[in-house]
């Protein structure tokens, strides 16, 4: 019997894969048999990641890219096409957050910034509909293909401060369902579009806001802990499973689903 999970050869690009979860995403994949091709805009990190993997005996590249310019997403995926001759899996992780799209305790609604709020928005759910349109056209032309969004705790419930990105995220889960039916019903079952919502990591976005200078944890960093039955927050390895499973054909019959991966954030109650 094949191995469902077998992603030898699956040539998987990364939006945003420069930062902390993208890079050890990029690192499974990779020495699990993955072509792994990195997108990001810090050209220096993204080269550093790719050759780090390299050198451990994965298949990775980094290429510059910018999500919000459709023109610069295309001429990665031309390049790519060339180079590799496919595309099998995109994750779409590209995504952050800005100060004035975030409404802090001593601040109210009407101190949102607008400007910063619509850059979050697009940056999160523009920047994953394009990065979707361009790499879909070669999967629907090879007639199979899985498409991975990052959604988030904020999209399930309304968090405090988070007014932009929570928005955004919440859009990203409602672009997933979508684009699995129209995938489906267009373009045959060849074709899955699902997401994985990850709980509380610590990344560059949101180590301030979760920590001290001095490693403990702030009172939003407390509240989590409280909130998470598991009593820590994740490693980015532990998000690496839900993916292999989503790109692989042990997930031949899912589509349009939010993976949650969280320590069991979302169902906690009291």
């Amino acid at each position: 019997m094949n191995n469902l999970f077998d992603i030898n050869g699956n040539v998987t690009v990364i939006t945003g894969g420069t930062g902390v979860l993208g890079r050890a995403i990029a690192k499974y994949l990779a020495l699990n048999g993955a072509k792994v091709i990195i997108l990001g805009r810090k050209e220096d990190v993204g080269n550093k990641i790719a050759l780090d993997i390299c050198a451990e005996g994965g298949v990775c590249e980094f290429m510059k890219t910018d999500v919000m310019d459709a023109a610069v997403v295309k001429k990665n995926c031309e390049d790519i096409l060339a180079k590799y001759g496919r595309i099998d899996t995109l994750l779409n992780a590209a995504g952050g957050n800005m100060p004035g799209a975030t409404i802090p305790p001593d601040k109210s609604f009407f101190d949102l910034q607008v400007d910063q709020f619509q850059t979050v928005l697009n940056l999160n759910l523009t920047g994953t509909v394009i990065p979707t349109q361009v790499f879909l056209e070669p999967m629907v032309k090879q007639g199979k293909g899985s498409i991975i969004n990052f959604s988030s705790m904020a999209a399930f419930r309304p968090m405090t401060r988070v007014a932009g990105y929570a928005a955004a995220k919440a859009g990203i889960s409602n672009f997933t369902a979508f684009m699995a039916t129209e995938c489906a019903k267009k373009f045959g079952e060849g074709i899955r579009v699902n997401a994985i919502a990850p709980g509380f990591f610590l990344t560059e976005q949101n180590r301030s806001l979760l920590t001290n200078p001095d490693g403990t944890y702030t009172q939003r960093g407390q509240d989590v802990i409280r909130q998470t039955p598991f009593g820590r927050m994740g490693e980015p390895e532990e998000l690496c499973g839900t993916i292999h499973y989503l790109m692989s054909d042990a997930s031949k019959f899912v589509t349009g689903t939010v993976a949650v991966v969280d320590g069991g954030f979302n169902v906690f109650a009291m």
